[in-house]
């Protein structure tokens, strides 16, 4: 069974546990992607450039980056930054790692959103210039074929239309590949997982394995977290065997998470068979 990792790109995220992790497990044979984020990266080369980071609001109810022209180049930029910094680290602990963006090989593509719909001062409206995409597809065969010799370490941008490169969620994305590569998906993050009350840790749910179960925690994430849950229910609608989202400072983060430690989404949650 093949892994998918997610690395978290905020700032309160130490990759160097799940780097260790990582090394252990193709070690010991099994077949691992990393998709990481960025965005402390990026908003950081936003402030070097004097640019202003641009979050918006969905009608759902999530935050994104809003990705003009100006704010696409920065992003292109920062991400690459990330990727080399990750697998040099992967490098440095015997990890043979190759960094890839979606764009290469045409590996993580779909259309372009040139325009979403926001939410401002409580009012709808419609933002144009956006630089940001849906993955529908992502090539396999690239992904297949790297694993023979490497880990390969996915960035974005994603390959829009016409060879435009454009921005995407990087959870998602890790939905994305998870799915198509019918793979087990953990999500590093700073905290441990959903909480139903996310003031109080003793309310961490362990498992979301039934539809009641997935309207619970869609109930109970917020702000990032609410697309952590939808990149979940993504990566499982799309084919992975599992999600767990965990706590990437955590001692062997990525081991734990697949030991049980986490919140735990099987395709139960989806009204699916549950595991065995």
């Amino acid at each position: 069974m093949t892994l998918v990792v997610k690395i978290g790109g905020a700032r309160a995220v130490n990759p160097a546990g799940a780097l260790t992790d990582i090394a252990h497990l193709v070690l010991n044979d099994e077949d691992v992607v990393v998709v990481h984020g960025g965005s402390t990266a990026v908003d950081d080369l936003l402030d070097d450039l004097d640019i202003e980071p641009d979050y918006v609001e969905s009608p759902s109810g999530m935050t994104g980056r809003f990705t003009d022209a100006e704010t696409m180049d920065a992003f292109t930029m920062a991400m690459a930054g990330v990727n080399t910094d990750l697998v040099a680290a992967l490098q440095d602990t015997g990890v043979p790692a190759v960094g890839v963006s979606g764009v290469d090989g045409a590996l993580l593509t779909g259309p372009r959103k040139s325009m979403v719909k926001v939410v401002e001062d409580g009012k709808k409206k419609i933002r144009r210039g956006d630089h940001s995409g849906k993955i529908t597809d992502v090539n396999t065969d690239l992904l297949d074929t790297l694993l023979d010799e490497y880990v390969p370490v996915v960035s974005l941008p994603m390959l829009a239309e016409a060879g435009v490169p454009v921005n995407a969620d990087a959870d998602r994305a890790a939905a994305a590949v998870a799915g198509a590569l019918d793979a087990d998906l953990v999500v590093l993050t700073d905290v441990a997982g959903v909480y139903a009350d996310p003031d109080d840790p003793g309310t961490l749910v362990d498992t979301v394995e039934s539809p009641e179960g997935l309207d619970a925690v869609e109930e109970y994430a917020e702000g990032f977290m609410s697309k952590k849950v939808l990149a979940a229910t993504e990566a499982l609608d799309g084919g992975a065997a599992s999600v767990t989202i965990a706590d990437a400072n955590a001692n062997d983060p990525i081991v734990s998470a697949l030991s049980g430690r986490g919140t735990h989404f099987t395709p139960g949650a989806l009204g699916g068979e549950t595991d065995a």
